[in-house]
C-alpha cells in the first residue's frame, strides 16, 4: 500500500499455504500478495489488515503497546522485569513489575518519572487521556476494576473472545501501569495442590477490607452456581471463596452492589444465554447466600445494566439489554420493605442502552458508555474483485448523571465519535459467502469499567478499556465540576415537589410535614448551587446582587406560603384520622355484638341438629313397628280364613261325615 508491488520471492511449492497467499488470483476471495501493488492504497491496506487479523487476532493491541505477551498473563511464583517501553517512538523509564513472591505487594520503582497523577487534571467536565507509562494491560472489555488507596486494579476480561485472568494495577499518583505477579493458595491442607484461577469475563470486582472480591462471570468451562474468589492485597495471593446456603446460578453481565457488609446481586445472563431478573444477597461476614422474595413488579430479565445504592437502603437499576431490545427504564428496590417500584424520571431521560458503566459520587450517579444496538451497523458488501467493509459504532456519546434524590437527569460531558467512551453494545458477524448483510446480534458486546479516584478532596471518574469497533486499553479521566457533582442541572420545567426524593416514591404514607421539609431543603440547596455556579461567571454590579436577593425573598415567601398550606392540610388530615379512629371504635363494638349473636345462633343450631337426629331415630323405630303390625294383621287374617274353611267342610258332610 505504501511501498509498491510485492518483491518477495515466490515461496516453495511444499508450503501450500504461503504459496496460495502469494499466487492467489484477483478473481478469488481477495487479491493475492502479488496484486497488492496494483490496488488502491486504502483497499490494499484493508486487505492486509484483514489477512493479518485472520493470522494473528491480537495484532492490534500488541502493535499499539509495542509489547508482545500471551493471552493468560498471570505467572505463578515467578519474578520478571520489564524492558524499557517504546511507545509512540518515545522511550519511557524502566519499571519493575509488582511481585507477590515475598508475601506482599511491592511498590513500583520508577526512574526519572515525575508526575502529579490526578492532580494534573485541571479541566472540568471533559474527558482527558492522561500520559500513562509502563506496560499497559492487554486491550479488553467485560473486565473488573476497583480502586484501593490511589491504585486502580484491573482483573480478567475478554479479548477477541478469549477470557483473561491477569491482574494489573495503575498507580494514580504517577500514572504508571504494572502487572501483579500473583500466586494461589491451596484449597485446604488435605489437598496442597494450588487451585487454578480460571480466566473469566463479565464478572464484578469489589474491594472489601484488604481484599479484592471477584464475583460471578463467564468461564470457558461454566459452573452451575456463582463462583467467587478473593485476592489478598497484603499477601498477593488468590483464594477461592467458600460460601454457604443455596448459591445463585452462574451468570455474567449482572450487577453486584456493596451495601454495608452484604453484596446485592441482580440479573445477568447464565451460561445458556437465559436472561435473569432474580435478586440475591451474600453476607460477607457469614459468607451465606440468601434469595430475596420481593413484592411489586421487578424489572424485566436483563443483562449489562447498571445498579447503585442510595442512602444505604434503595437499590437503583437502570438500563440493560435483552435478546431483542435495550432499556432506559429506572427501577428502585427498597431493601427494608423488600419491594420493587418504578418511579417517574425527570429531565432528559437517557436513550436506551446496555453495556454501560456507572459510579456514584455523593447523591449523583454517573453513567458512561453503552449503546442501544441501533445506531451501529456492520455492512459487508461483496463485488467481483474486491471486498469493502463499512463499520459504524458510535454508541452513547454523552456522560449523564442522575441526582438520586430528585431523580433528575442531566448531561455532564460529550465525546467525539469512535472513542472508547462512545462504545456500542453490539456483535457484528459475517457469513462465509460474504454476501450483503446488516446484522444486529443480541449477544453481549462492549463493557468498559468506571471507578472513582480522589485528589485534594475532589472526586474524579476514571475509565478503562471497552470495545468500540476494536478492543482498547486506554485510560480516560473526567473531573466533574461543582455543579455536576453536587446536583443535576436545573431543568427548564420545575421539578414537582412530589418527586423531590426517592423516599416519596417508595413510602407514600410518610408524614406530609417532614416530606415538605425535605422538598424545601432540596429547593434551597438547588438555589445555593446555582449561586455557586453563577459565581464563576463573575457578575458585576449591585443590580445583579439586588435581583438575586429579591428572587430569594420571593422564593422564601412562596415556600412559607406552601409550608402553611401543607401544615393546614396536615391538621385536616389529623382531624379526619381522629374521626376515622372513632368510627373504627364503633364499628369494632358492633362487630363484637354481631359475633356474640352469631355464637348464640350457632349454639341454637347445634341443639336443633341434636333434636333432628333424635326425631329421625324415633321415625325409624316407628317404621319398624308399623312393619311388625302389618305382619301380625296378615297372620290374623290367615288364621280366621282357615277356621272358616273348617266350619264349611263340617256342615257339608252329613251323618257319615259326622261319624267320620
Amino acid at each position: 500500500a505504501t511501498v509498491g508491488p510485492c518483491t518477495v520471492p515466490k515461496p516453495s511449492s511444499w508450503s501450500p499455504v504461503e504459496h496460495s497467499k502469494w499466487k492467489r488470483s484477483a478473481s478469488s476471495f481477495a487479491a493475492g500478495w502479488q496484486q497488492l501493488g496494483n490496488m488502491v492504497s486504502t483497499e490494499a491496506m484493508r486487505l492486509f489488515v484483514k489477512i493479518l487479523e485472520e493470522e494473528e487476532p491480537g495484532w492490534y493491541s500488541r502493535a499499539s503497546n509495542s509489547v508482545s505477551e500471551p493471552v493468560i498473563d498471570v505467572q505463578m511464583n515467578h519474578n520478571s522485569n520489564v524492558e524499557p517501553i517504546i511507545e509512540n517512538r518515545n522511550s519511557f523509564a524502566e519499571t519493575k513489575i509488582i511481585s507477590a513472591e515475598n508475601g506482599g505487594l511491592m511498590e513500583i520503582q520508577d526512574k526519572d518519572v515525575v508526575s502529579e497523577g490526578l492532580g494534573s487534571i485541571v479541566v472540568y467536565d471533559k474527558w482527558i487521556s492522561p500520559p500513562v507509562i509502563g506496560q499497559r494491560p492487554k486491550a479488553r472489555y467485560q473486565h473488573g476494576a476497583a480502586v484501593v488507596q490511589d491504585k486502580m486494579y484491573i482483573f480478567g476480561g475478554n479479548h477477541n473472545g478469549r477470557y483473561l485472568n491477569d491482574l494489573h494495577v495503575l498507580d494514580l499518583r504517577s500514572w504508571t501501569w504494572s502487572k501483579v505477579e500473583a500466586k494461589v493458595v491451596p484449597k485446604s491442607v488435605e489437598s496442597p495442590s494450588p487451585v487454578n484461577i480460571a480466566p473469566c469475563a463479565g464478572h464484578s470486582l469489589i474491594p472489601w477490607e484488604n481484599k479484592l472480591l471477584s464475583i460471578a462471570g463467564h468461564t470457558k468451562v461454566p459452573s452451575e452456581t456463582i463462583q467467587g474468589k478473593a485476592f489478598d492485597l497484603q499477601t498477593g495471593t488468590w483464594s477461592v471463596l467458600n460460601t454457604y446456603g443455596k448459591a445463585p446460578v452462574s451468570r455474567a453481565g449482572q450487577s453486584v452492589t456493596l451495601v454495608g457488609t452484604t453484596l446485592v446481586i441482580f440479573g445477568g445472563q447464565d451460561a445458556k444465554r437465559t436472561l435473569l431478573n432474580d435478586l440475591h444477597i451474600l453476607n460477607l461476614e457469614t459468607m451465606t447466600w440468601n434469595e430475596i422474595d420481593a413484592v411489586g413488579a421487578p424489572p424485566s430479565p436483563r443483562a449489562d445494566h447498571a445498579a447503585a445504592i442510595h442512602a444505604e437502603r434503595y437499590l437503583l437499576v437502570f438500563g440493560g439489554g435483552s435478546h431483542a431490545t435495550c432499556f432506559n427504564d429506572l427501577h428502585v428496590f427498597d431493601l427494608q420493605a423488600m419491594e420493587w417500584s418504578r418511579p417517574t424520571q425527570q429531565g432528559e431521560i437517557p436513550t436506551p442502552r446496555a453495556g454501560h458503566a456507572s459510579v456514584t459520587v455523593g447523591e449523583n450517579w454517573f453513567i458512561v458508555g453503552g449503546g442501544d444496538n441501533k445506531s451501529g451497523k456492520c455492512l459487508a458488501l461483496k463485488s467481483n474483485r474486491r471486498l469493502n467493509m463499512f463499520l459504524d459504532f458510535p454508541g452513547a456519546l454523552e456522560t449523564v448523571v442522575l441526582n438520586m434524590s430528585t431523580l433528575a437527569w442531566s448531561v455532564v460531558a460529550s465525546v467525539e465519535g469512535l472513542v472508547p467512551l462512545a462504545s456500542e453494545w453490539f456483535n457484528c458477524v459475517r457469513n462465509a459467502a460474504m454476501e450483503i448483510e446488516l446484522l444486529h446480534a443480541d449477544q453481549q458486546g462492549m463493557g468498559l469499567s468506571l471507578v472513582v479516584g480522589s485528589f485534594n478532596g475532589e472526586d474524579m471518574l476514571i475509565s478503562f478499556g471497552g470495545y468500540n469497533g476494536h478492543y482498547n486499553n486506554e485510560v480516560n479521566v473526567l473531573k466533574p465540576s461543582h455543579k455536576s457533582t453536587l446536583q443535576s442541572k436545573m431543568m427548564e420545567a420545575r421539578v414537582p415537589d412530589s418527586v423531590s426524593a426517592i423516599h416519596n416514591v417508595t413510602n407514600p404514607t410518610r408524614d406530609l410535614e417532614s416530606e415538605f421539609e425535605v422538598g424545601h431543603e432540596g429547593k434551597m440547596q438547588e438555589i445555593v448551587m446555582d449561586n455557586i455556579d453563577t459565581g464563576h461567571q463573575k457578575f458585576e454590579g449591585e443590580e445583579t446582587t439586588e435581583r438575586i436577593i429579591a428572587t430569594l425573598k420571593v422564593e422564601k415567601e412562596e415556600l412559607e406560603l406552601s409550608l402553611n398550606k401543607e401544615k393546614l392540610q396536615s391538621l385536616q388530615l389529623k382531624q379526619e384520622l381522629a374521626e376515622a379512629k372513632a368510627q373504627n371504635s364503633d364499628l369494632h363494638k358492633e362487630l363484637q355484638t354481631i359475633r356474640s349473636q352469631l355464637a348464640a345462633e350457632q349454639s341454637r343450631c347445634f341443639k336443633l341438629e341434636v333434636d333432628v337426629a333424635e326425631q329421625r331415630q324415633k321415625l325409624q323405630t316407628m317404621e319398624t313397628l308399623q312393619k311388625e303390625l302389618e305382619l301380625l294383621q296378615r297372620q290374623k287374617a290367615a288364621s280366621e280364613q282357615a277356621a272358616l274353611n273348617a266350619k264349611q267342610r263340617q256342615g257339608s258332610g252329613g251323618v257319615w261325615g259326622w261319624l267320620a
